[in-house]
């Protein structure tokens, strides 16, 4: 996602390639399974449910797709670039079947879901494809029973704790997906086609895997969901959130506590409340806003205005002392003029964000948005979102500065890619994956350690920091 703290946004028109034809070799009761799982934490989660249920079965998992019988690629779809990833991935597994031992490729997700029948006929080497609501399928698919399952046109299914899960992620952290789905219109988002509609799973279903992760080690919990502070609506359960942070922080073992993809029609101050009381729950909002013009929110159809969206960040911040507030934004809507994006630069200034991600308008069929008039060219859209994250990039050194003198915990991730004498870490205020990070420069401790360090140096996007 390019550099900590910012999300690329230039992205490229999606086609479909086509490859010859290859005959696929049977396949024994056993085989070496590999998966590529694209996207967000949300596909992950989906990803690590179909390992362990291949796994539960007794096939092998592999990490190399030049060791693999058969390939499996859980693909997104949510914008342009990453349907072209997904895509390319496809092809590059497609060519396995030429070059390697692989026999089998099945294609599972979002991508799957949206465009089943374009994918079966483009690439013929994709033998199986499974939406996003048939992850119990996997099997079927893995093992040659199944060659499509019809994606389901509005997606039912939902985990639960009971289904084996192999984890993806650094034995310290686990995502924790709460709920399924989206029952908002915005006017630029397909997730709805692609997702179904919004359905929570039970309390005690996500207490149960929450304890679970807990006693295999997990010390930090990631709770995702297309719409986090909705849950528990469906069920009948009003600020459902908030009871489920209460419970989460009884449970033994876990240090962090996350929650990701707040709405801001769904922030109510019982969940700000959980959040600011509940010792184990960071304090940190991740609360996408996507524009701060009334106009372009407007054509947008979001439900709230930039003058409710400044005053729920400083409701967010008055209620959450020390809160991190993170954001996104698009820019390049059809229609947003000059002025209206320089009232989005203003809020971002005015705002102060400690993390922002920009995205560049994807036209996407399927949403109202596509037959919006007024499309931003793609040179100007790029240009806001360069400038976007100018802005942001002075507006996080700034804040980082201020913790220099600092002693903060982190939370340990193991040896720092650049170098064996730095380890890399995260303070509370930061995301995995998302965010900027901590470098350690001096002391050692192992991954998944919680230790207190001194911040020495202060960069836009992480921070450097002694042990002490």
């Amino acid at each position: 996602m390019g550099e900590p703290g910012k999300t690329d946004g230039a992205w490229a028109p999606v086609s479909f390639g086509r490859r010859p034809s290859v005959e696929s070799a049977p396949v024994g009761a056993t085989l070496r399974v590999g998966l590529v799982s694209l996207g967000c934490p949300k596909n992950l989660v989906d990803s690590e449910v179909m390992l362990g249920r291949l796994q539960a079965r007794g096939h092998a998992l592999v990490p190399n797709a030049q060791d693999a019988d058969v390939i499996v690629v859980n693909t997104c779809a949510f914008i342009d670039r990453a349907k072209q990833e997904s895509i390319d991935t496809i092809l590059e597994m497609a060519r396995e079947k030429e070059t390697g031992r692989a026999r089998r490729l099945v294609v599972t997700g979002c991508l799957a879901q949206r465009y089943d029948q374009e994918l079966r006929q483009e690439i013929p080497e994709i033998d199986a494809t499974l939406g996003t609501g048939q992850v119990e399928d996997i099997l079927r698919a893995v093992e040659g029973e199944a060659t499509s399952v019809t994606p389901e046109e509005t997606p039912t299914w939902v985990y639960d704790h009971v289904a084996p899960r192999v984890l993806t992620t650094q034995d310290h952290t686990a995502y924790l997906k709460i709920s399924e789905g989206c029952d908002y219109t915005c006017s630029f988002c397909i997730i709805p086609k692609l997702r179904g509609r919004h359905r929570s799973r039970e309390s005690e279903d996500i207490l149960a895997e929450a304890r679970a992760l807990a006693a295999r080690g997990v010390r930090e919990l990631v709770l995702i969901a297309q719409d986090s502070t909705r849950y528990g609506l469906d069920l009948g359960q009003r600020d459902g959130l908030a009871d489920l942070l209460r419970g989460l922080g009884r449970i033994d073992g876990v240090k962090w506590i996350r929650v990701m993809y707040a709405y801001p029609a769904t922030m109510s101050d019982r969940i700000l409340g959980a959040i600011a009381e509940v010792d184990q729950v960071v304090k940190y909002v991740d609360m996408p806003l996507q524009h701060a013009s009334d106009a372009v929110l407007a054509r947008m159809k979001r439900p709230t205005g930039r003058g409710n969206l400044r005053g729920m960040v400083e409701r967010v911040r008055e209620r959450v002392p020390g809160v991190a507030f993170r954001t996104s934004f698009i820019v390049g809507f059809p229609g947003e003029t000059d002025a209206e994006f320089e009232e989005l630069l203003g809020f971002v200034r005015e705002a102060e964000f400690d993390h922002l991600g920009v995205f560049t308008f994807s036209d996407e069929e399927g949403t109202t948005s596509f037959d919006l008039p007024g499309r931003v060219a793609p040179g100007v859209k790029e240009r806001r979102r360069r400038r976007l994250l100018a802005e942001q990039k002075t507006i996080s050194a700034r804040r980082n500065r201020r913790r220099v003198g600092q002693r903060v915990e982190v939370l340990v991730e193991g040896t720092h890619e650049d170098s064996d004498l730095l380890l890399r870490g995260r303070l509370a205020t930061q995301a995995p994956d998302i965010d900027g990070g901590v470098i350690i420069n001096d002391g050692t401790a192992p991954a998944g350690s919680f230790v207190t360090c001194e911040v020495t140096e202060a960069h836009p996007y992480d921070v450097v920091a002694r042990m002490v």
